[in-house]
């Protein structure tokens, strides 16, 4: 069962601070807590998600072992087949989907993704937008980006490595090679 609440350091090593910060957002009311009756601030872990999320704060989880993967695609088809596909990775991956450009902006902040599959062709925003902020923001530069396109031609596949893609893999998707350029070994197939 999870704890119901955190000390000052617990928060701090969730938020990557020193003690000293939180206590000090506790004092100016900006961090909400409660205090025991001999004194001590505790923290429910709503509250830490809330504050974090309001800063633009990285959590520090713990799980880093995990990798974190946005699929972002307009065409559901595609998208219920990688998620099925990726489904059989549940203990190295966790998974989550947006279906437009703009979308896909506010769940980057949310998420943090290691890895995002971007479709090229989306209203809105289009994938070679996306990959350009995020290629020219600080926080997300790192942040790989595997295309998918339904029309690779070479005009677009030159255009999406200008704008920081890793690769451009064409529609409909090889399973083998997607899941060898994640990073997945595929033991299913062997």
């Amino acid at each position: 069962m999870p704890k119901s609440y955190l000390t000052p350091n617990e928060v701090a090593e969730l938020l990557m601070v020193s003690p000293t910060a939180v206590r000090q957002w506790a004092e100016k009311g900006e961090l909400k807590a409660l205090t025991t009756p001999g004194g001590h601030r505790r923290f429910l872990p709503g509250e830490i998600e809330r504050f974090a999320q309001e800063r633009g704060l990285t959590l520090n989880s713990g799980n880093d072992d995990v990798l974190r993967l946005l699929i972002v695609d307009d065409d559901e088809q595609l998208v219920r087949y990688l998620v099925k596909l990726l489904e059989g990775f549940q203990d190295q991956v966790i998974i989550e989907t947006v279906n437009d450009g703009f979308a896909a902006g506010l769940k980057v902040r949310e998420f943090e993704p290691h890895i995002i599959l971007l479709d090229l062709m989306m209203p809105g925003l289009d994938g070679f937008q996306v990959c350009r902020m995020l290629k020219e923001g600080n926080n997300t530069q790192a942040i790989r980006v595997i295309a998918m396109t339904g029309y690779p031609s070479e005009e677009n596949v030159e255009k999406i490595l200008a704008a920081g893609a890793e690769i451009c893999l064409p529609k409909p998707i090889d399973a083998q090679r997607l899941l060898k350029h994640i990073g997945l070994n595929d033991a299913r197939s062997a």
